[in-house]
């Protein structure tokens, strides 16, 4: 069983920044791959970003590129999202995921 808790989401101006984190309890962390997912109001769960055990391999979408970045920590047992120039259309519940497993998801709200 894996618990995933993430943190971070708030309500930030265009063009701001936010980090969030999820913290992974439960199993050996440091072996999967995690993702961050976001859903927006009315809209399908999209992946935004996934990041390899090693931190070496990471996808973005490319709605995304160049503005966010996934990070992880394996000693924290602990991944990242760090998101600058914030868009509106960044708004959206954003949810850490590893294999079958979901957090409860962090709101993020971008006012114009």
């Amino acid at each position: 069983q894996v618990q995933l808790v993430e943190s971070g989401g708030r309500l930030v101006q265009a063009g701001g920044s936010l980090r969030l984190s999820c913290a992974a309890s439960g199993r050996i962390f440091g072996y999967y791959t995690m993702a961050w997912f976001r859903q927006a109001p009315g809209k399908e769960r999209e992946v935004v970003a996934t990041i390899d055990w090693s931190g070496g391999s990471t996808y973005y979408v490319d709605s995304v590129k160049g503005r966010f970045t996934i990070s992880r920590d394996n000693a924290k047992n602990t991944v990242y999202l760090q998101m600058n120039s914030l868009k509106p259309e960044d708004t959206a519940v954003y949810y850490c995921r590893t294999g079958t497993y979901w957090g409860q998801g962090t709101q993020v709200t971008v006012s114009s």
